[in-house]
């Protein structure tokens, strides 16, 4: 079951990767499938033959803004967390709407995204600074770990 459901969200991204759409309507794709995917699945990134993986550049500035904006939430010792998750959803929507590549690089990227646009709604939905401090640090490794694998 849990095969189909993440088969059946891959699908649903490499469709939506492809297609252009409004900015509401990329927030609501990109919500939707941080609320249907399954915590428990964690997929290993494989590198390209040893080397990095190439990501087109039109993506890559959502990428480093969103890295921008944690690191700078946690070096200015912020608390508005609730915030900080709404400006990473608005860059994740903007790289899925920039989202042009394909085969193995992509499907390589999306083991990455599934678990941050995960952290990201639990950011949202977390129930003190406690708990969201946990996952800001979360998301900071998620961001190294898109930098160990892509370029």
């Amino acid at each position: 079951m849990k095969k189909a459901v993440v088969i059946v969200l891959s699908g649903f991204i490499l469709w939506s990767c492809n297609k252009a759409s409004e900015k509401s309507t990329e927030q609501q794709d990109t919500e939707v499938l941080a609320d249907n995917l399954p915590n428990e699945t964690v997929e290993t990134i494989e590198l390209n033959s040893g080397e990095k993986w190439l990501v087109n550049n039109e993506m890559k500035p959502f990428v480093l803004k969103g890295s921008e904006l944690v690191d700078t939430y946690v070096k200015n010792k912020d608390t508005d967390y609730v915030g900080l998750a709404q400006q990473i959803k608005d860059q994740n929507s903007q790289l899925i709407k920039s989202c042009t590549m394909d085969g193995k690089s992509h499907d390589e990227l999306h083991k990455w995204l599934h678990p941050h646009l995960s952290m990201v709604k639990e950011l949202e939905n977390a129930a003190d600074e406690s708990k969201a401090n946990e996952i800001v640090l979360q998301l900071q490794n998620s961001y190294q770990q898109y930098h160990q694998y892509f370029n």
